[in-house]
């Protein structure tokens, strides 16, 4: 099984076959020096790699390429966090962060400032020819505390639900935890969670392995930078994860997502943060695939 994540190359800033979104007209905000030293989540990198793409001049930016010359990258939300607060990056872009991020970055004496960008639906899923297609919030507790532990009790097939989970430190396991708050995530065995969002996908569409399970994700990266037409997406509470539900609030798993910061004295952080939140930064965000804020 091929387990490996997005090949992020192909939103690669200011490559001529880039699928990094553009503006319809220059930016009106540009950098030229002193750029900010950029890393974040997986499912994020093709809206900061727009964001580079629209103020940064052009260069070659591997996402691959972690060094002290390559100035934006892509190392995944748990390494990003390592690196933001060790100083290693200016920005970051990623969930809020979890617990043990926030206990780590009081230790090293850095406060995280999380300026929010855009919104996004936190979604479930499960193989096309399982018969469920809607779970309320209730049920998924249930699910991931050990509680419901069949399909039959939430109306599917009298099959073991197959509950996978992410590793510590990813942004989606720690949206998982964030919804869990009051009741205990159960202990998954190991090979039930994946380190790759990209496996969760993978091993759920793969019906004659694993017709009982159940994964989740960022709407954006498993319908987009992933998508899978051997996996369907969950109602919540009877809503369906989209951009018309995530706009007014309706389903019920919406949340920000953040440029993240921990004290960086580049001078250009805080202007580039602000323009994120103007209209050509929101801009991007709505073309890249997401939910602007406003």
């Amino acid at each position: 099984m091929d387990d490996r994540e997005v090949d992020l190359t192909q939103y690669k800033p200011f490559d001529a076959l880039s699928k990094a979104a553009v503006l319809e007209h220059p930016a009106s905000y540009h950098i030229h020096d002193q750029l900010p030293r950029l890393d974040g989540a997986t499912a994020l990198y093709p809206l900061y790699s727009a964001f580079v793409q629209a103020v940064y001049p052009e260069d070659n930016y591997d996402p691959y390429e972690i060094n002290d010359q390559n100035i934006v990258i892509c190392s995944s939300t748990a390494f990003a966090y390592k690196r933001l607060i060790a100083g290693d990056s200016d920005i970051i872009f990623a969930a809020a962060p979890s617990p043990v991020q926030q206990k780590e970055a009081k230790r090293a004496g850095k406060e995280l400032k999380l300026t929010p960008i855009g919104r996004e639906a936190f979604v479930f899923f499960v193989n096309k020819r399982n018969p469920v297609s809607s779970l309320s919030t209730d049920q998924v507790k249930d699910i991931y505390s050990g509680k419901v532990r069949n399909w039959k009790e939430v109306g599917g097939k009298h099959e073991r639900i197959r509950a996978f989970q992410r590793d510590e430190g990813s942004g989606s396991q720690t949206m998982l935890e964030k919804i869990m708050a009051g009741r205990t995530l159960m202990s998954p065995p190991q090979e039930d969670v994946m380190d790759l969002m990209s496996g969760i996908i993978s091993q759920t569409s793969d019906y004659r392995n694993f017709k009982n399970a159940l994964g989740f994700s960022f709407l954006f990266y498993a319908s987009e930078m992933n998508a899978n037409h051997h996996i369907k997406l969950l109602a919540i509470d009877g809503v369906q994860p989209d951009k018309e539900s995530i706009r007014s609030g309706k389903y019920p798993m919406t949340t920000e997502f953040y440029a993240v910061t921990a004290g960086s004295v580049n001078p250009n952080v805080q202007p580039f943060l602000d323009w994120m939140q103007s209209a050509e930064g929101q801009e991007l965000v709505e073309k890249t695939g997401y939910t602007s804020l406003k």
